[in-house]
């Protein structure tokens, strides 16, 4: 202990504002944390500096005395200050301020027994819901209203999502006053300390009732069914997803429910293919209409569209036309109909025919 630089354990200048302070030790902490592969001992350490130096009174008094500040960590206090928890290096037996390793670790503090207790446990929200929305190709370019039948949990209808059957008496917790949390002993890497726990009473509710709802057993909720009607919006395609918020599971007593997220599956067209916003058909010709041109009749999306087929028009030959594809999902016009161009080649052709063609100076 002896010799060691609390603000050079931090990182920090003896300047440093409280604040900056706290970041530099949320950050030290969250590196060399034992659970997430860190050095026990260097986390300890830069606990031990963090207890000095942010807190104001212990600053200060670490700032005055300095070295005497050090040759005090044997036992006993020096100017108002008590050494006594510091032992052998490691810092034990002291109110360490957890509340800052809750919000940092995000749940680790509720595993070791140090979160900050002042709050009262939030039930756990709902789960999200994740199915497959199958819809016609025509639907998908030009958006449907579908209709749809769910299995989730729902919120209790008897109870209203509470849990307490109607008309039970509803009681401030005895055991933890309300707070949802209760104070017990417990051994720590940092040894025996004063930490905070769920109260098994209430389930860190704050609240006790006579009688459980008959219908959900208390949780608030239970399975169900909700019919909902979801808005397929134009231009969607294959594997996106429509996302409504809260329509996933009702969460326990009242807390939010989840998502239900539905990915698209878009059944084949017997003519359309599309790639994008774009769509794509073939058309067959005669060698008549390839060679002197024509005038013909695509089917598209929007209805039969005349597309004027040149002459000496060669088979694979694609032919656009502009803004007849799928709407663009998000704005900005339509894509585009493309078609490709087949010449029909006869098999058998009579006498006449080929004679015809052998005269022709191709």
């Amino acid at each position: 202990m002896a010799g060691k630089d609390y603000y050079s354990i931090l990182g920090v200048s003896k300047n440093a504002s409280q604040d900056e302070i706290k970041v530099a030790f949320r950050k030290l902490a969250h590196q060399h944390h034992p659970d997430k592969g860190g050095d026990p001992n260097k986390f300890k350490e830069i606990n031990e500096a963090y207890q000095v130096v942010g807190n104001e009174q212990k600053r200060k008094q670490y700032d005055q005395f300095g070295s005497a500040f050090q040759n005090g960590q044997a036992g006993g206090a020096y100017g108002g200050f008590d050494f006594s928890g510091f032992q052998n290096g490691a810092y034990s037996g002291t109110n360490v301020n957890f509340e800052d390793l809750g919000d940092l670790f995000g749940g680790l503090g509720d595993m070791f027994g140090f979160s900050s207790g002042s709050r009262h446990r939030t039930p756990r929200g709902g789960e999200s819901i994740e199915a497959i929305l199958i819809i016609d190709f025509m639907e998908a370019v030009f958006g449907a209203e579908k209709e749809i039948l769910i299995d989730k949990n729902i919120k209790c209808d008897k109870c209203g999502g509470s849990g307490a059957e109607p008309g039970s008496k509803i009681e401030t917790c005895p055991i933890c006053k309300g707070r949802g949390r209760i104070f017990k002993m417990q051994r720590t890497i940092f040894g025996s300390m004063q930490t905070e726990v769920l109260c098994s009473n209430c389930q860190g509710e704050g609240q006790t009732y006579s009688k459980k709802c008959s219908k959900c057993n208390g949780q608030g909720i239970h399975k169900g069914q909700e019919k909902l009607k979801i808005k397929v919006p134009a231009g969607i395609n294959e594997g996106e997803s429509i996302r409504l918020s809260g329509r996933g599971h009702s969460g326990l007593k009242n807390s939010s429910a989840g998502d239900l997220i539905l990915r698209i599956r878009i059944n084949p067209h017997k003519t359309f293919i599309r790639d994008g916003y774009n769509i794509y058909t073939k058309t067959k010709i005669n060698i008549k209409q390839a060679v002197l041109g024509d005038k013909i009749n695509i089917d598209t999306v929007y209805g039969e569209v005349s597309l004027k087929i040149p002459e000496g028009t060669q088979s694979g030959t694609v032919f656009k036309l502009k803004n007849k594809g799928v709407p663009k999902l998000r704005g900005g016009g339509n894509g585009d109909h493309l078609v490709e161009i087949i010449v029909n080649i006869p098999k058998d052709l009579s006498r006449r025919d080929k004679k015809i063609l052998e005269d022709i100076n191709f």
